[in-house]
């Protein structure tokens, strides 16, 4: 079936090698990768808040919304036709006391379980920079977590999650369609325009995969099958980054998921038997193939050719 895949994939040379985190099904080789996905992770906690969320501490919090209540008015998805009625930022974590962190923090959750459009990149300006900076306070109160994560918290973060990551993956309009078919090697990557956004929730989910204080039997009930199969859809993301991501949480759930193995595999190699027999076009199929190709190095005894 291996054979079969290659023969397939498009020449073109693989970028996708540089930040490889093995997930495999044996504890002593996980071990040996987990630490890479640690540095991978603390790699991209720099990145994430010097690099690609500039300005992240200039907002003051005067005129913040210090109601209990959440705005009122709120879509779950914004879309061209609407607007946005009411979007005000919380206050911060370190603005209120240790007893309603908890609270905040799903209040904050289902503040970024609303969706905009970044089809236009003139729409709701003010609003998008909210949610950012939204994000990324979840991600550091999620890092800096020091107790376990309950299963009403669980269940909020697995939502605001899915709401935000599970989409329909449509494909961008290129231009020159005519010389698309000749130009497949010299081709740029598309880039989904609402990345901004995606990235902090990536790094949001994997970090409370990769954390000491999310219990595994609690969370399989939110991180189930049907959750492992909408991730496993997102692999035919046209953006390399997002397929980059998903590669590197995919690793951390069969690591910490033992419960979900045998079902990744049995899902990865249906996508494969998809690949070859009906579709022949999947844009994740290396990325998927690092990831067996991982698995498989960890089993305690080798495959037999």
């Amino acid at each position: 079936m291996i054979k079969q895949i290659l023969n397939r994939l498009p020449r073109k040379p693989s970028k996708s090698g540089e930040n490889r985190d093995g997930g495999t099904s044996t504890s002593s080789s996980f071990t040996s990768t987990s630490s890479r996905s640690s540095d991978l992770v603390s790699s991209r906690s720099g990145n994430l808040n010097a690099t690609s969320l500039p300005g992240l501490n200039s907002t003051s919090n005067s005129g913040l919304n210090h109601g209990n209540k959440l705005p009122q008015a709120l879509n779950s998805k914004v879309n061209g036709n609407s607007t946005v009625s009411s979007y005000e930022a919380l206050p911060s974590f370190k603005d209120v006391p240790n007893f309603e962190k908890q609270n905040l923090f799903i209040k904050k959750l289902n503040l970024c379980c609303v969706v905009f459009d970044f089809t236009d990149p003139t729409k709701n300006l003010k609003e998008k920079d909210i949610k950012r900076q939204t994000l990324v306070e979840l991600v550091d109160y999620l890092t800096s977590a020091n107790g376990k994560f309950t299963e009403t918290v669980m269940q909020e973060m697995i939502r605001m999650v899915s709401i935000n990551l599970f989409r329909t993956l449509t494909s961008q309009p290129r231009e020159n369609k005519i010389l698309e078919a000749f130009d497949l090697e010299e081709e740029e990557p598309l880039m989904d325009p609402a990345w901004p956004h995606l990235i902090i929730v990536y790094e949001f989910l994997l970090r409370f995969v990769a954390s000491p204080e999310t219990d595994a039997k609690l969370a399989k009930r939110y991180v189930d099958h049907s959750f492992v199969l909408r991730l496993l859809d997102l692999f035919d993301s046209e953006d390399p980054r997002e397929r980059e991501y998903l590669k590197t949480v995919l690793h951390r759930i069969y690591g910490k998921f033992m419960v979900h193995r045998p079902f990744i595999r049995k899902a990865i190699n249906n996508i494969f038997y998809r690949f070859i027999f009906e579709t022949e076009k999947h844009n994740g199929i290396a990325e998927m193939l690092e990831i067996l190709g991982s698995i498989i190095n960890g089993f305690a005894l080798p495959l037999k050719e």
